[in-house]
């Protein structure tokens, strides 16, 4: 199976999960493909964020939703409406877990395949 990082960033968030307040959080929009069949998935991953090296992503607040899963391969085309509806997207899954990612507060660049 190949597993491509189609954009990750991270941006300022809030919430809390498991008792620890979450102060920043990874969003990123993966492309798994094998055997002719292709997945693209969105994931929000909120994090505690102590200081500004700190990008220690836990796995107890991480969500996610498949956007696509079936025959085919990577497209440019599917993957440009993915990234310009990725805002809406990430703020409404952030809204279903119980927290808020605040897009227009970036901690790092984007990184995009």
């Amino acid at each position: 199976m190949k597993t491509t990082d189609i954009y990750q960033r991270y941006y300022e968030a809030s919430g809390e999960y498991n008792g620890i307040k979450r102060r920043a959080a990874s969003v990123k929009l993966t492309a798994e493909s094998d055997c002719g069949m292709i997945k693209y998935e969105l994931s929000v991953n909120f994090f505690p964020h102590t200081d500004d090296e700190d990008f220690a992503v836990s796995y107890d607040a991480y969500f996610s939703k498949i956007l696509y899963e079936g025959k085919g391969r990577r497209r440019k085309k599917r993957e440009q409406a993915y990234l310009s509806d990725l805002r809406n997207i990430a703020e409404a899954l952030a809204k279903e877990s119980g927290g808020e990612i605040f897009l227009d507060k970036p901690l790092t660049d984007a990184k995009t395949a």
